[in-house]
C-alpha cells in the first residue's frame, strides 16, 4: 500500500503518519512532499516515528512546492509514481485567521488545485482533502455533511473563502475519487497536550493566566457566554481521517470530524479556568445580546472615540487577535451524523473537552506560556553559568537545553550528530540564548576526554553537568545467554561514559577559579528501572546502577568543595529510543519536555534524588516486601512480550498479533505508569 501525502510535517500531518505507519503493511510507502530546505524536518519526524536508522525508512521524500504546477514534484518522481499511490492526502495548507489574504489564496486554492492535478496525473486511487469547518463560513444554524453552496459570508475573512473555494477545487475539478473532512478547530493532543503553535482557543489562554495571577481560584465573577466552540484534539482527527480513508464506498462525500456535544464560549471559559486553577465564572452575559442591538446603536457604541484603540490595546496585550472575536457569536451548529455512523465500533469518538484539558493547559503553559522564558527560578540558579547537556541532539537533551538556553544558561550541547546538534543551537539562539556545539562519542573514552578537556579550554569550567546521554536494551535474560556484548556496551555509554567525562571535568569544579567561582552541580539521569527493578533491563538497569552508586559514593567527598551531584530515576519518556519497542505507542509515557521540567527543577533545587511516587514506592516496596515485588514484576514479564528485536526478527513481517499490546498489557502499563515494560 501507497500514500502520498502534503504537509505531513505540519500538527495533523504527523499524527496522520503515525496511524498509518500502524496498519503495519509489509510493502507500506508514504511518499511526503516537502521542499528540499525543509528536508531535515521529514528526517526528524521520520526518526521520531520509529522510522530512521540503517534498515531504511518507509516514509520517502518527494521534492515539491505548494507554490508550482504538480506541486513542482519532478517528471522523474511522477513516472515512479504512477500507479502506485492508492491514498492522496492533501493537508498542507495555512491554518491561520490572520495570515494575509494573498498568501491564503496561494496555499489554500492554488495549493489544492496544483495537488488535484498531481493526484490525476500519478493516477491515485482516492484523493482526500483536509477542509474545514470554515468552509461554511457564518452560516445561522444546523450545517450538514452534505451542505456546501448553502454557506454564508465566506467573505468574513480570507481563511473561511479560501478553505471554501479549495474545498470547490476538489469538488468540480478533482478526477480522481475523493472524501473531504471538515475538522472542528484543532487543539492538542489528548493524552499528551502536544501542539505546534498558538491559534484558535489558545488566544485565550493567555488572558486566563493573567486572570489566575490576579486572583485566587475561589473567586467568582462574571464571564461571556456565546456561540458553539467546536473543539476536537489532533489524535482523533489522525484516527478518525484514517479510519474512513479506507471504508469501502464513501467517495464523493464529506465527513465533519467535530465533536456532536461542542461547549458554548461560557463553557469553554468554564473548563479552562477550571484546568488552569483560575477563578471560575458563576455569571455569563451572553455576547449573542449584541446582535439584537439596533444597527445604528451598535455603530455607534464601536464608533465612539478612542474604542476601537482601546480594544486593540487590550487584545495586543493579551496576544489575542481581532479575527476571534467572531468566535463569540458563532452561529453554526456542525451536524457530523454520518461521521458517527462511519466510525461507529471503531472506537474512535470525541473525548469531552474536560476530560483532556488539564492537558492542554499544562503542555501549554511548559511549552508556549509567555512566562516561559521568564522562568525567575531556573535563571537565578543557572543564568551566566556554563551548563553541559549530553545527548542534546533529541529527546530529553534537546528539550533541557530548549531550556536553559532560554533561561539564561551558556549551553555545552554534546552529542554525536553534529547536523541535529546545530539545528539545537539554532533554536537556542532563536529565542536569545546562547549555545556551543562540541562533538563527541561518548562511548569513546578517549574521544569524552577530548572534548572535555576542549571545553574546558574553551570556557575554562563547567559549571552544571547533565549526563543525558544513554542506551537502553529490553531483552530477557534468556535470550541473552550469548550476547555478553549487550552488558558491555549498555555499561560503556550509560556508566564508563558519564565516569570519564565527571573524572575531567569535577577537578575544575572542586577548586576556586581565578574569578572566584567555586562548585558545581552533575545531574545523572538514571531510570525508575533502578527503583522498580523490572524484568527485561538488567543490562540497562545495571549501567544506571553503576552510576547511582558511584555518585553516592563521591558525593560525601566532594560536598564541601560545593559540588552537588542529583539523580532523576526518569519514568518512561516517548523518545526515539524507546521506539523500537513498537507496543509502548499504546503505553502512557512522559514527553521529553516534561522530562526537561525535571531536570531543571533539579538545578534549581539541587537535591540529592529526584523521583516519580510509583518509582519511589517502588523502591519502598522493594525494601519492605521483595520477594512480593518479584512476583508482581513476573506477572507483568508474563504479560509483555520481547519486542520482534530482541528477538533478532526483526526484519521478519509481523503478524497482526506480534508487536501489539493486548487490552490486559494497556491497563497493566496505566496502572504502574511510567514503568519501563
Amino acid at each position: 500500500m501507497a500514500y502520498f501525502v502534503t504537509g505531513a510535517t505540519g500538527f495533523i500531518g504527523r499524527f496522520l503518519l503515525a496511524e498509518l505507519l500502524r496498519r503495519g503493511d509489509s510493502d507500506l510507502t508514504i511518499y511526503a512532499l516537502c521542499r528540499a530546505g525543509s528536508l531535515h524536518k521529514l528526517e526528524e519526524l521520520a526518526e521520531r516515528l520509529g522510522e530512521g536508522g540503517a534498515a531504511g525508512s518507509r516514509i520517502v521524500p518527494v521534492i515539491g512546492d505548494l507554490d508550482s504546477e504538480l506541486l513542482g514534484v519532478s517528471q522523474q518522481d511522477i513516472d515512479a509514481l504512477t500507479d502506485r499511490v492508492e491514498h492522496f492526502f492533501h493537508l498542507a495548507a495555512i491554518y491561520d485567521l490572520t495570515a494575509d489574504a494573498d498568501s491564503q489564496r496561494v496555499a489554500n486554492v492554488e495549493g489544492t488545485r496544483h495537488a488535484v492535478h498531481l493526484a490525476a496525473a500519478i493516477h491515485a486511487g482516492h484523493f482526500h482533502q483536509v477542509s474545514s469547518i470554515a468552509a461554511a463560513g457564518l452560516y445561522r444554524g444546523t450545517f450538514t455533511e452534505d451542505m456546501f453552496d448553502e454557506a454564508q459570508d465566506v467573505e468574513h475573512n480570507a481563511y473561511y473563502a479560501t478553505k471554501h473555494a479549495s474545498e470547490a477545487v476538489v469538488r468540480t475539478e478533482c478526477t480522481v475519487p475523493w472524501r473531504v473532512y471538515r475538522p472542528g478547530a484543532v487543539v492538542g493532543h489528548s493524552q499528551t497536550g502536544e501542539i505546534d503553535k498558538i491559534d484558535g482557543p489558545y488566544y485565550f489562554f493567555r488572558a486566563i493566566q493573567r486572570l489566575r495571577g490576579a486572583a485566587p481560584a475561589w473567586v467568582r465573577g462574571v464571564g461571556i457566554e456565546g456561540g458553539e466552540i467546536n473543539l476536537v484534539p489532533v489524535d482523533y482527527v489522525a484516527k478518525a481521517m484514517d479510519f474512513i480513508a479506507h471504508q469501502p464506498g464513501l467517495d464523493g462525500q464529506t465527513f465533519h470530524l467535530t465533536d456532536p456535544e461542542p461547549l458554548t464560549v461560557g463553557g469553554l471559559i468554564k473548563v479552562l479556568t477550571k484546568a488552569a486553577h483560575a477563578p471560575t465564572p458563576v455569571l455569563n452575559l451572553d455576547a449573542r445580546a449584541l446582535d439584537g442591538l439596533p444597527a445604528r446603536l451598535a455603530s455607534t457604541l464601536t464608533n465612539l472615540p478612542g474604542a476601537r484603540q482601546l480594544t486593540d490595546l487590550a487584545l495586543a496585550e493579551l496576544g489575542i487577535p481581532r479575527e476571534m472575536f467572531a468566535y463569540l457569536t458563532y452561529p453554526t451548529h456542525f451536524d457530523s451524523t454520518k461521521t458517527q455512523q462511519v466510525l461507529a465500533g471503531s472506537g474512535i469518538t470525541v473525548p469531552p473537552l474536560a476530560s483532556y484539558a488539564q492537558t492542554l493547559w499544562e503542555y501549554w503553559e511548559r511549552t508556549y506560556s509567555p512566562d516561559r522564558r521568564k522562568d525567575r527560578a531556573l535563571a537565578r540558579a543557572i543564568s551566566g553559568k556554563t551548563v553541559m547537556i549530553t545527548g542534546a541532539s533529541s529527546g530529553i537533551g534537546r528539550a533541557t537545553a530548549l531550556r536553559v538556553g532560554a533561561a539564561g544558561g551558556r549551553v555545552i550541547l554534546v552529542a554525536r550528530g553534529l547536523e541535529k546538534l546545530e539545528q539545537t543551537r539554532a533554536e537556542i539562539e532563536d529565542v536569545g540564548g546562547i549555545a556551543y556545539v562540541y562533538r563527541a562519542d561518548l562511548a569513546d573514552m578517549s574521544d569524552i576526554e577530548r572534548m572535555a578537556k576542549q571545553v574546558l579550554a574553551e570556557h575554562g569550567r563547567v559549571d552544571v553537568l547533565v549526563n543525558n546521554a544513554g542506551r537502553s536494551i529490553r531483552r530477557s535474560i534468556s535470550l541473552s545467554y550469548d550476547r555478553f556484548h549487550d552488558f558491555e556496551r549498555t555499561m560503556q555509554l550509560n556508566y564508563f561514559g558519564a565516569v570519564r567525562l565527571i573524572l575531567t571535568l569535577l577537578p575544575v569544579m572542586r577548586r576556586p577559579s581565578p574569578d572566584g567561582r567555586r562548585g558545581g552541580h552533575i545531574i545523572n539521569i538514571s531510570s525508575i528501572g533502578v527503583q522498580t527493578n523490572t524484568p527485561r533491563f538488567s543490562a540497562y538497569v545495571a549501567s544506571k546502577a553503576a552510576l547511582d552508586a558511584f555518585s553516592r559514593c563521591i558525593a560525601s567527598e566532594v560536598i564541601d568543595d560545593g559540588v552537588h551531584l542529583t539523580t532523576i530515576h526518569m519514568p518512561l519518556v516517548r523518545t526515539p529510543m524507546i521506539a523500537p519497542t513498537k507496543m509502548y505507542d499504546r503505553f502512557p509515557a512522559m514527553t521529553p519536555t516534561e522530562a526537561a521540567e525535571m531536570i531543571c527543577k533539579a538545578m534549581i533545587r539541587k537535591p540529592k534524588k529526584v523521583g516519580t511516587a510509583l518509582g519511589n514506592a517502588g523502591e519502598l516496596l522493594y525494601q519492605v516486601a521483595p520477594r512480593g515485588v518479584d512476583v508482581i514484576l513476573n506477572a507483568g514479564y508474563k504479560i509483555f512480550p520481547d519486542s520482534h528485536a530482541a528477538k533478532g526478527t526483526a526484519d521478519r513481517p509481523a503478524t497482526p498479533a506480534e508487536d501489539q499490546p493486548t487490552s490486559e498489557s494497556v491497563a497493566f502499563a496505566h496502572i504502574l505508569r511510567g514503568v519501563h515494560w
